[in-house]
């Protein structure tokens, strides 16, 4: 609503209060902005993005704004295609799978972080990238739709064609690329007949983790392939223990998640101040209920006690990045044949 005396005060005198008012030069100074390339999942309404930004954002007097795409791999390709030319300061959503082809690309500058303090299974180490969170994947099943579910890969790859499971599309999801090589390290060289089996169980191939979870949450699927870790979503956010992951007996891929600074950022200090951040307390514990992870740092307070129910992989598999550089496009191709086969 105006206010009527603004419409009485005589033009001259309304310059000379403005005049008078009290400014800060600060204030008036522009205002930092670092630019953070990452994928939806991250910055949607109930992601970890928007109180990751208002606590760096009490830190460092900037604003963090978010450019979001599809998924992780999509952020690479985002990248390759944008260049030099790129706004990014920060690219937050990388995984290990993508260190060695992202950094091929002269894109990402050192961040001279000591990290020797941050945990993930297997250990992880690199000059460029620096993990935030880690996850198992795992096939997440609805307990009220499908009461076998299967109890290995081997399974999953056999079983019943009229029991579907929604997966992600490895050449922009990071999780789809995550089965794909899950696939890989246990059927080695024939994992395409296995995908050509389970081409049969899949009801759709999504861009995204997104809308691959949302499709299984409204009930299109009785499975879909995330994480062990998101049940505890269910367990924490809506106190039902409907949705769980199951344990397969060959052990489980797990998804490291990485971040870096871009050579080309403009913003350089605050681009590695805010790596600093990731790796602290602050960051750590917004990580577990929000982006539903492992965190890898210390956080401010014990997890809530529906971690301590998850899948507990009693393997893990992990390939290099160097591997995973080398036969990405091959491995693709061989799924892209297998998943297209009659």
């Amino acid at each position: 609503m105006s206010n009527p005396l603004h419409r009485k005060m005589p033009k001259r005198l309304a310059i000379a209060a403005i005049a008078l008012l009290p400014f800060s030069t600060s204030a008036l100074a522009a205002e930092k902005t670092l630019t953070v390339y990452t994928y939806e999942s991250f910055i949607s309404e109930w992601g970890p993005g928007a109180k990751v930004a208002e606590a760096f954002e009490q830190t460092c007097e900037c604003k963090v704004d978010y450019v979001g795409v599809a998924d992780g791999v999509e952020l690479l390709t985002r990248l390759k295609l944008e260049g030099e030319n790129s706004k990014a300061d920060i690219v937050l959503g990388l995984d290990t799978n993508l260190v060695a082809e992202a950094k091929a690309t002269g894109y990402f500058a050192p961040h001279g972080l000591d990290t020797a303090t941050l945990k993930v299974p297997g250990g992880f180490s690199d000059d460029s990238f620096v993990p935030y969170d880690y996850g198992h994947f795992a096939v997440v099943y609805d307990t009220e739709a499908l009461k076998d579910p299967p109890e290995s890969l081997e399974e999953l790859v056999e079983g019943d064609p009229n029991q579907k499971i929604v997966i992600e599309d490895p050449r922009t999801s990071t999780p789809g690329l995550g089965l794909l090589l899950w696939v890989k390290s246990v059927y080695g060289d024939r994992a395409g007949e296995a995908w050509a089996k389970l081409k049969d169980r899949v009801l759709t191939v999504t861009p995204g983790w997104s809308e691959a979870y949302g499709l299984f949450t409204k009930g299109e699927a009785p499975m879909v392939f995330s994480y062990t870790t998101s049940p505890a979503y269910h367990m924490v956010a809506e106190n039902t223990d409907r949705y769980q992951a199951a344990a397969f007996a060959e052990g489980h891929y797990i998804q490291i998640e990485v971040a870096g600074v871009t050579k080309n950022t403009k913003e350089p200090e605050l681009a590695r101040q805010f790596l600093a951040f990731m790796t602290g307390p602050e960051f750590q514990s917004i990580i577990p209920t929000t982006n539903w992870m492992m965190p890898v740092g210390e956080t401010k307070e014990p997890l809530p006690a529906a971690f301590d129910k998850l899948v507990k992989p009693e393997k893990t598999f992990l390939m290099s990045p160097q591997e995973v550089a080398a036969n990405r496009k091959a491995w693709i191709d061989e799924w892209l044949a297998a998943m297209s086969t009659n």
